[in-house]
């Protein structure tokens, strides 16, 4: 009987396996059938640009202005989102953080010498 049941659970475990990893390859074929000019993608090898041609299975990227390359539609990972500071609301009074570092300039003091660190008493005792 306890054969039977962990045959049953071990059955069980399988079948929600690949249906989840079923579910996610259909994600990543509709994610990659959408794929349109202009979006920020990133490659599965890290290179990230942007989308200038879409041709049956190659996708041409671009780096910076001129320099293009061709990637599988399959080497296409993810999509990048804009950068939290490059997304601007009207009215808004958020600060970026690169604005609250130039008003703070040094929000704490990085001393120039470590050996200013070092308690100088437990030093001399050998500790």
């Amino acid at each position: 009987m306890t054969t039977i049941f962990i045959l049953l659970l071990a059955a069980v475990a399988m079948v929600f396996m690949t249906r989840s990893s079923r579910k996610r390859q259909k994600e990543a074929m509709s994610f990659r059938d959408n794929l349109a000019v202009g979006q920020e993608v990133m490659t599965g090898s890290g290179y990230f640009g942007t989308i200038v041609a879409v041709e049956d299975d190659a996708i041409t990227l671009e780096t910076t202005p001129g320099n293009t390359s061709r990637w599988l539609r399959a080497a296409i990972a993810k999509l990048v989102d804009p950068p939290a500071d490059a997304i601007v609301v009207e009215g808004s009074s958020i600060e970026t953080a690169a604005a609250v570092d130039a008003k703070d300039e040094r929000a704490f003091d990085i001393p120039e010498d470590i050996s200013s660190l070092i308690d100088k008493k437990s030093d001399e005792n050998g500790k």
